[in-house]
């Protein structure tokens, strides 16, 4: 059983299908298992392109799109194992996760063990670039 309180005029997908909630906060229960993730969870169209962020948009379309599910479940495992090599070990540990819940058709929980790693991403990406040496400068001798 899950309870979802819904912000006013806050999104749900459940199951494929978009749900608008009203002018106030309500209280759902859902009693049986469906695919279902908040509008603040989903990637938006304009949102950067990066490795992970490719992964992350892929689970999402299996989550909200099931009859897409066989078309990208070989990209997404792909798409882990290639992540798996780029990051330390507690990214790694997450996107391990990821590939755990997708191996047990758990797109939420594969989502959500991304986000830490998509977060992790954009910060890496907000670093300065390592200044180049001048060229032009004259080499000091001793």
């Amino acid at each position: 059983m899950l309870k979802l309180t819904l912000k006013p005029r806050e999104r749900v997908v459940v199951n494929g299908c978009v749900i608008r909630n009203g002018d106030r906060r309500q209280a759902l229960t859902v009693e049986n298992r469906a695919d279902i993730v908040r509008e603040s969870d989903l990637l938006k169209p304009d949102a950067q392109s990066t490795p992970v962020s490719k992964v992350y948009f892929l689970l999402q379309t299996a989550l909200i799109r099931p009859e897409t599910r066989d078309q990208v479940l070989t990209m997404i495992q792909q798409g882990l194992a290639e992540l798996a090599c780029c990051f330390g070990a507690e990214m790694r540990a997450r996107i391990m996760g990821a590939a755990n819940h997708v191996s047990a058709s758990d797109y939420y929980k594969a989502m959500s063990e991304l986000r830490t790693v998509l977060r992790y991403e954009a910060e890496l990406m907000q670093l300065s670039p390592i200044p180049r040496p001048d060229n032009n400068r004259e080499m000091v001798r001793a």
